[in-house]
């Protein structure tokens, strides 16, 4: 009995440390793009993404070099698919850090949590996944709140919210690429190759933009490829003591942090239009993410 006890706290413990883990990832994120965010109101949208992309760059071929050299790594068996998958990822890059230097973080933060909803619709039409009628219901309310956020026909309406939307679709189509390539392709040439392209793609941009940076701007961006680094990390850590589905709600804890970012960063409170968008976007994704773990756990219950 006592060895029981034992070890159900001990699987209490590590699903505690999972989770404050995967708070602790999640809330290293938001801080990385503040700090993007900080950064591109001096630079431009191809200096900020070729930095973003170098200081990425880096880790990521130190890291292939010691797991089987760059030939093993970066060798690929459908080199059309990932040329797809790049310029999708590159869209989609783009329309983000555009929208870093125009939009606060909570309206961005808001909008992009539209994913889930159009991986959902992207599952759909490409994958031919059935899509149960009350999900569908989910996605049409979330697009309800979207428009609460948005608020066509006012001031609020911004083009930058519009860039924001078009982002996280191509993300979403992203993410549908990437479990085609994951099949078959290193896990770390899907990391690599988006910020390579990234690279390629700004060079040319850069003889006509680049602006000259202190010091202390080299340490940012330093700064943000460790806080990415430690997040993924830390999120990365905490799927190992928590199941995915105990950590998939915290996923929206963020909302709490670009809050407290555009308050005490740039003094921006986000009103009562937004509040109720972003409540009704997530209460249609956590309904999502409720019916597929029921579903999940009929189909298991069928096979036993």
């Amino acid at each position: 009995m006592s060895a029981q006890v034992d070890g159900t706290r001990q699987l209490q413990n590590r699903a505690v440390l999972g989770i404050s883990l995967m708070i602790l990832g999640l809330a290293l994120y938001p801080l990385s793009d503040a700090f993007i965010k900080h950064l591109m109101g001096t630079y431009s949208v191809p200096q900020a993404s070729f930095l973003r992309a170098f200081t990425r760059l880096i880790p990521l071929l130190f890291t292939a070099y010691f797991q089987g050299g760059f030939k093993k790594v970066l060798g690929t068996q459908h080199p059309k698919q990932h040329i797809v998958r790049l310029a999708v990822n590159l869209c989609y890059t783009l329309s983000f850090m555009y929208a870093f230097s125009v939009a606060s973080l909570t309206t961005i933060y808001t909008l992009s949590y539209t994913s889930s909803l159009f991986m959902i619709i992207l599952s759909a039409i490409m994958l031919k996944e059935a899509v149960s009628w009350d999900r569908w219901v989910a996605v049409g309310i979330g697009m309800v709140g979207v428009l609460i956020a948005m608020r066509p026909g006012t001031n609020v309406f911004e083009i930058a919210a519009l860039v924001v939307l078009a982002g996280t679709f191509l993300g979403a189509l992203n993410k549908i690429l990437m479990r085609r390539l994951a099949q078959t392709e290193h896990s770390l040439a899907i990391a690599i190759y988006p910020n390579i392209m990234m690279i390629l793609a700004t060079t040319p941009f850069l003889i006509t933009t680049w602006k000259a940076m202190p010091l202390e701007h080299w340490g940012l961006f330093a700064i943000v490829g460790v806080i990415t680094a430690a997040g993924q990390y830390c999120i990365a850590q905490a799927l190992r003591y928590a199941q995915g589905s105990v950590l998939a709600p915290i996923d929206y804890s963020t909302y709490f942090w670009v809050v407290a970012l555009d308050a005490l960063w740039w003094g921006k409170r986000p009103d009562s239009f937004m509040f109720i968008g972003a409540a009704i976007i997530v209460g249609s994704n956590l309904y999502i993410l409720y019916r597929q773990r029921k579903e999940k756990a009929q189909q298991a219950a069928v096979k036993a």
